[in-house]
């Protein structure tokens, strides 16, 4: 896309003439399980007062956006935190044919049960599923056609699921090329361009202090001593390091290869506002953790927005006209 290709971007105004909710165009990113990040940040995005007008979304990402598109987060959410592991085995249905170890339609059923399909272009609002074609070595956006069908597209990982077919097309997932798509949303006429991203720094988690007794501040008594010590004879010597096996470190390999992608992209196209969740918050496969990465996304959002002066301005907008309604 060249420069010149890049239209501004509008500030919304309600059909009546007066000033509407702020609209935002949302860029939601690749990441598996850590994508369930994006439904808090969602909500977040919501409750502090703007109107999504437009999502487009790479893999984990284009299945946030796709079900909030339709109307149907608040059943996913639900059906989604109630998940425990062995659900989770459940939904993998294993091939070793075809490109990929997971055929994908088991999971993709299941979404298609719970919430429905519809055609692209029947939702309400703007919508783009990032695929990547892997025989022409490009960028796919999906605007058109069955939901679920570019979402299965979107969500096919190399080597994990089996590319899909659209329109002739062999795709796989839109990460490969475009982690966290900003790009698709320049057009869109809203008032904001925001981004989420699960591919941020690591971050260590603080280990917990133990609590200091009063038997730790007592000097250790002879025979305590040589009990620590034969117990320390007796036991084996400390077991190898487990090393990672074929999966793992594929699976770890392409997170890095993404979450620099991701930074490069954001650094040539920056979004107005971009919330960021450490690319470490979990692995690709941990959705059994559902409500645990629901509420960080929802936490890194509400951070994010607290110093961006536009959500300040609108919060300061609606204080005035709380306390303009108090005094009437």
């Amino acid at each position: 896309m060249n420069h010149s290709d890049i239209h501004p971007r509008h500030a919304h105004i309600s059909q009546t003439g007066a000033p509407a909710r702020p609209t935002v165009a949302l860029a939601l990113g690749a990441g598996g399980a850590k994508g369930l990040a994006h439904i808090g940040a969602i909500e977040e995005i919501q409750a502090q007062g703007f109107e999504i007008v437009a999502i487009a979304g790479a893999s984990m990402g284009a299945v946030i956006g796709g079900i909030y598109a339709m109307g149907k987060l608040d059943v996913y959410r639900d059906w989604v935190s109630s998940l425990a592991k062995l659900d989770v085995l459940r939904l993998v249905d294993w091939s070793f044919r075809g490109g990929g170890l997971i055929k994908g339609e088991r999971i993709i059923g299941t979404l298609r049960g719970l919430i429905g399909d519809t055609n692209i272009e029947e939702l309400a609002l703007a919508y783009t599923a990032v695929a990547t074609d892997l025989d022409r070595e490009r960028e796919v956006w999906l605007t058109r056609g069955s939901l679920f069908d570019a979402i299965r597209a979107s969500i096919a990982i190399p080597t994990v699921f089996r590319p899909y077919t659209v329109d002739g097309r062999r795709l796989v997932d839109g990460a490969l090329l475009n982690p966290v798509p900003v790009t698709p949303l320049i057009r869109e006429r809203a008032d904001y361009l925001l981004a989420v991203s699960v591919d941020g720094p690591a971050e260590t988690p603080a280990t917990p202090e133990r609590e200091v007794s009063a038997d730790d501040l007592q000097p250790p008594q002879p025979r305590t001593r040589v009990g620590e010590w034969l117990g320390r004879r007796r036991q084996p010597s400390e077991p190898k390091p487990r090393e990672p096996g074929a999966f793992e470190t594929l699976n770890q390999s392409m997170n890095l290869m993404q979450a620099n992608l991701a930074r490069l992209r954001l650094a040539v196209y920056p979004p107005d506002l971009l919330i960021e969740l450490p690319r470490n918050i979990s692995t690709a496969y941990e959705f059994y953790r559902a409500r645990e990465l629901i509420e960080l996304g929802r936490l890194r959002a509400r951070q994010a927005l607290a110093g961006w002066a536009p959500a300040q301005q609108l919060a300061q907008a609606a204080r005035a006209a709380s306390e303009g309604d108090d005094a009437g």
